[in-house]
């Protein structure tokens, strides 16, 4: 731990803890009749407001205290977008308990790992996910009850999940008198597991401060930029690095909130977007691609919808061109990790970069972006020494700040740190101006003859292609150069392109020694948890494959 000088004068400000119990009270008390909207589970839209969603956080966190459950416990969700999930978000860690959000797609071993690792005292859940929870609960001995996110008439007349309760019962049951306890905003508010490929998921354990701190550096108009004059719709779920913290940066700011619910396809999307006039959303790429298509096949428009984020992979160029262009939406594309809780850079213009034309803007809202005030970051080779920022030169990526983990859940890994940096395990360029880039990461890059190959330029490329909807690029093994480019190709259906044609497409476009040696076209890609595409699987299921000679 760093140890700081005390100066001779200090400040005679008010010392008040910065806690998440105080966000919901913020909401209430001066924004308390803005909506928050819900497409639930049970299939209808939900309506009420943050005075409401106050009054019931407080009723859970009686009935939370009714159970026994203690500062330091972890309360775990297996729960999509909505209010009662908001009101866990506020009830758990408003009431000095640790909130850990489990991402439901993950196989039901994994969860039973991760909710005994965690030590979850109790797991509130919603109705979709019955059957997780049935598969999970023998193998969670530490759970001492399930909480069903439902009226007492949903629940299952049959089951085998020890201790199951109704959400609504404990609501009813409950008084909202409960003040929410002062302590240190260094106690720890939430708990998320990386979704990492290999290896167990490991644990980033947030504090208040440092959300608090990330709601404040997110909401920043070269952030996230929310405002009480938004109507947010987030569709990164609640369960993947809480939301990418829009639900406290929402409240902190009266934005209108609008949940999805399970219903994630592009139909339902729209039309909730129309519905409650969606100024403003976020998720990854793969949901927006889900979205695009169907807007494209039935000729729609946005009336509202004014700005996205996008983050979780690269945003494809085609991707974000069309939003901008053929739907008038800014797309700032966004980067961070678990470990960041999460949003460490956004990209968005400065003043000289209005003069630029469309091409020269577009080449930098490609980049993912510059970091906020709290983060810092650096690249440097493999040696450890830093590297220049020339925007070519690439180097793995460090970054350090308040809201950026120092270890995982009990010292998983142990010191991961390097000289107080983080490593990320990204490849990345930064120019003169600040503004990173990654080119891959570093278990995805191929390196051919001593040199390094980005996939992620190689992707962004080919899915640009009319005939292309997703693209993969992986290294394989070849005797003369140790790796070259296989490109995995998925085509838009209806459509056709044959493998000289879309590796003519490159032409001019990469270096030619980065061009791929050889296409294949599949079905799908494996995606993980989160949406991301799992290379390590593609890497596993073309290892044996032999490249075309020359």
């Amino acid at each position: 731990m760093s140890s700081y000088a005390m100066s001779p004068l200090m400040g005679q400000m008010m010392s008040k803890p910065m806690l998440i119990s105080g966000l919901i009270e913020h909401a209430d008390r001066y924004f308390g009749n803005n909506e928050i909207v819900s497409r639930r589970v049970e299939g209808d839209i939900h309506r009420y407001n943050y005075r409401e969603c106050h009054q019931r956080a407080k009723k859970l966190a009686n009935a939370l205290a009714g159970l026994g459950v203690k500062m330091g416990d972890r309360i775990a969700t297996l729960a999509w977008n909505g209010y009662r999930h908001l009101e866990a978000y506020y009830a758990v860690s408003g009431s000095g308990a640790v909130l850990h959000t489990i991402n439901p797609r993950l196989h039901p071993e994994q969860i039973a790992y991760i909710a005994n690792h965690a030590e979850d005292q109790y797991l509130l859940f919603d109705m979709t996910f019955l059957p997780i929870v049935q598969a999970i609960a023998a193998h969670c001995p530490g759970i001492k009850g399930y909480i069903m996110m439902c009226d007492r008439d949903k629940l299952p007349a049959e089951h085998k999940i020890p201790n199951l309760m109704a959400y609504e019962d404990l609501i009813e049951a409950n008084s909202a008198d409960f003040n929410w306890p002062v302590f240190d905003e260094n106690s720890a508010s939430s708990l998320c597991y990386t979704s990492g490929t290999t290896g167990n998921p490991k644990g980033a354990l947030y504090s208040h401060r440092s959300t608090i701190l990330h709601s404040y550096a997110s909401s920043l108009p070269d952030g996230l930029n929310v405002s009480a004059r938004d109507s947010v719709l987030p569709v990164v779920p609640m369960f993947h690095v809480n939301a990418w913290g829009l639900p406290y940066s929402a409240p902190l700011n009266g934005a209108k909130l609008v949940f999805p619910g399970p219903h994630l396809d592009g139909k339902s999307l729209f039309e909730l977007f129309e519905q409650e006039k969606v100024t403003f959303s976020a998720g990854v790429p793969t949901v927006w691609l889900g979205l695009l298509t169907y807007m494209a096949q039935n000729n729609l428009k946005f009336s509202t919808f004014k700005r996205t984020v996008i983050g979780g992979s690269a945003c494809p160029p085609a991707m974000m061109k069309t939003l901008r262009h053929t739907y008038g939406v800014e797309v700032v594309h966004a980067w961070g990790m678990t470990e960041m809780s999460p949003l460490g850079t956004a990209a968005t213009l400065m003043t000289k970069h209005l003069e630029l034309d469309d091409a020269g803007q577009q080449a930098i809202l490609e980049k993912q972006g510059h970091v906020l005030y709290g983060v810092d970051m650096k690249i440097v080779d493999d040696a450890g020494k830093e590297i220049g920022w020339d925007g070519k030169t690439y180097g793995n990526l460090l970054v350090k700040g308040p809201w950026i983990i120092q270890s995982y859940f009990k010292n998983e890994g142990g010191d991961v740190l390097e000289d107080g940096w983080f490593p990320t395990g990204d490849v990345a360029t930064i120019d003169a101006d600040g503004y990173m880039q990654i080119t891959d990461r570093s278990k995805d890059v191929i390196k051919s003859g001593g040199e390094w190959i980005g996939t992620i330029d190689l992707e962004n490329v080919a899915v640009s292609h009319p005939a292309v909807l997703q693209a993969a690029c992986i290294g394989v093994f070849h005797p003369k150069w140790d790796e070259r480019p296989l490109l995995l190709v998925v085509k838009k259906a209806g459509a056709e392109v044959s493998k000289e044609e879309l590796l003519q497409f490159f032409d001019g476009k990469v270096a030619k020694w980065w061009l791929p040696d050889d296409v294949v076209f599949i079905e799908g890609l494996p995606l993980g948890a989160t949406g991301k595409i799992l290379k390590n699987k593609l890497r596993e299921q073309f290892k044996d494959y032999k490249l075309p000679t020359a």
